[in-house]
């Protein structure tokens, strides 16, 4: 009897990542960005910070979280899809061609606005800053996220990113737990998480199967060190995940819980690392791998994909990764 792939979807912001080496921290006080942050800027306050940063080396690269995710997802051959609005224009076109490219089933809508841009800043210590111009991507249609097939889908990854917009955050948890999906949400960002606490804790307890957080932003949720933090959230969910950088990840379930290490790399740029090790970890879930497993897939993908500039990496990479999960 041949085994049915269970099937990802992902809901996020469609975004073109710029990517941006600095030499130091004193041009994040210069533009007032708060080092480690995700801070959301219009069109205007983003042509200024890419101005000031006209000088330095930069990179152009289909991004935002949760597709990143399903991005990976798709190059590691698992059937996954992915809910976001682009503008019709040309970084739009490559946003949609990079998905597609990758194996994604895309349900997009299209706006007369230009799509979405983040400005990542990424200082000599790997840390990363965002400006984020969220352009179209921030024109999700309730009638469209309400009438929504989920029940095409087995998984369906939330973005943190999008829990500033209460009503589509609860609708899609809603329609998605009604239709039988494990829910998980990525938290994505501290000062996020910091400012809309009370609705993610409500949202978690309600509707959602697994947490994805960093140690920064499962402080912000909880108030409490990572180990601590860890027992916090995995007592509201069926799984929680705490990364924690170089030391690599803590998963809890029940009572269990597994210390997942790192691989022994060479960084460049940290972006995309978070997103990547969600990309491995659902993957295994999706294949029915143990939750240890699924950690080690994470912490595979992360791992590689911080030896690149941006949330990408190229096809020979994939085909290492591939063998080494098999």
């Amino acid at each position: 009897m041949v085994k049915k792939m269970k099937k990802i979807l992902g809901i996020g912001n469609a975004l073109v990542d710029i990517m941006v080496k600095i030499d130091n921290d004193q041009l994040l006080s210069e533009l007032d960005l708060p080092k480690g942050s995700m801070q959301l800027v219009d069109k205007t306050r983003s042509n200024q910070v890419l101005e000031r940063v006209k000088s330095y080396e930069k990179s152009q690269s289909a991004g935002g979280s949760t597709a990143n995710t399903v991005h990976g997802l798709g190059m590691l051959g698992a059937k996954s899809g992915f809910i976001g609005v682009v503008g019709e224009d040309e970084i739009g076109g490559h946003f949609v061609r990079d998905m597609i490219n990758a194996g994604v089933d895309l349900h997009m809508v299209h706006s007369k606005n230009e799509t979405g841009r983040v400005v990542a800043l990424v200082t000599p210590d790997y840390e990363r800053t965002f400006a984020t111009h969220l352009g179209a991507s921030a024109e999700f249609s309730m009638d469209f996220v309400s009438n929504f097939k989920y029940s095409d889908y087995h998984y369906i990854l939330i973005e943190g990113f999008l829990v500033q917009d209460h009503n589509l955050v609860r609708t899609v948890a809603e329609k998605a737990k009604a239709a039988g999906l494990t829910t998980a949400i990525d938290l994505c960002s501290y000062n996020v998480v910091e400012a809309n606490r009370d609705f993610l804790n409500e949202i978690i307890t309600k509707y959602i199967d697994i947490v994805f957080a960093n140690e920064e932003e499962a402080k912000a949720l909880t108030g409490l060190e990572p180990a601590q933090a860890l027992d916090e959230i995995a007592s509201k969910v069926k799984i929680a995940v705490v990364k924690i950088g170089s030391k690599g990840s803590m998963i809890k379930s029940g009572e269990e819980v597994w210390q997942i290490g790192v691989i022994d790399v060479k960084p460049v740029d940290t972006t995309g690392a978070g997103d990547l090790y969600a990309s491995g970890f659902l993957y295994g879930l999706s294949e029915g791998k143990s939750l240890k497993i699924c950690g080690e897939y994470g912490s595979i993908l992360s791992g590689n994909v911080i030896e690149f500039i941006g949330s990408k990496m190229d096809k020979g990479r994939w085909t290492e990764i591939k063998a080494e999960v098999r």
